[in-house]
């Protein structure tokens, strides 16, 4: 069976890729998994620029197809921060849960539709014959006051949706795989494979 390549090391994030590309006629493995190591600068000044970083690396590397993703939180009072930085957000190394409660005081006082915010999500692929496509998606929502919820990981906990009256890290993984930004943007790419 041929293979896809996904350039991550974030087992949460590997687990919602492989169930919603489960249906693809491809077997889909981590770079750990796929035995690749490889040290990529994500230096590009958009998520769509640094997902296509990690694709192209891994392609050029194995020659298979690679795919990467680039996500994170934009909150709309901190001028979308922190946006690509999410991951590296506050440093490297910082637990989510000092994140999470960072965030929260920062927004402490504020009220409303000033509380929004959004999960945006790039996924790039990139064929070993040089074609290659991003697409991004995105879910609206706010800044919870408190986190809340034991599923999910990183920011959602903190990631408040009105119409559910839960935190992302309340949903079920088969409730946020139905709406969540890269359950969005991989099922936008799986057409790719299906035409």
């Amino acid at each position: 069976m041929k293979r896809i390549i996904f350039a991550t090391g974030n087992a949460g994030k590997m687990r919602e890729i492989k169930e919603i590309l489960r249906d693809l006629p491809y077997e889909v493995v981590s770079m750990k998994e796929a035995g690749v190591e490889a040290e990529i600068v994500e230096d590009g000044t958009s998520f769509e620029e640094n997902a296509m970083i990690k694709a192209k690396a891994i392609a050029e590397l194995t020659g298979e197809i690679a795919m990467a993703d680039d996500s994170g939180l934009e909150v709309d009072y901190l001028d979308k921060a922190p946006g690509i930085y999410s991951a590296r957000f506050l440093g490297e190394d910082t637990s989510y849960e000092v994140k999470n409660r960072y965030l929260i005081e920062k927004l402490c006082g504020v009220e409303g539709k000033e509380r929004s915010a959004r999960f945006v999500c790039a996924i790039a692929c990139v064929w070993p014959d040089g074609k290659s496509r991003v697409c991004r998606a995105t879910i609206e929502g706010e800044l919870a006051k408190e986190p809340a919820g034991e599923n999910g990981f990183g920011y959602d906990p903190i990631f408040y949706l009105p119409e559910f009256g839960k935190t992302t890290a309340e949903l079920s993984p088969e409730e946020k795989n139905k709406i969540s930004h890269r359950a969005k943007a991989l099922r936008e790419m799986k057409k790719e494979f299906m035409a």
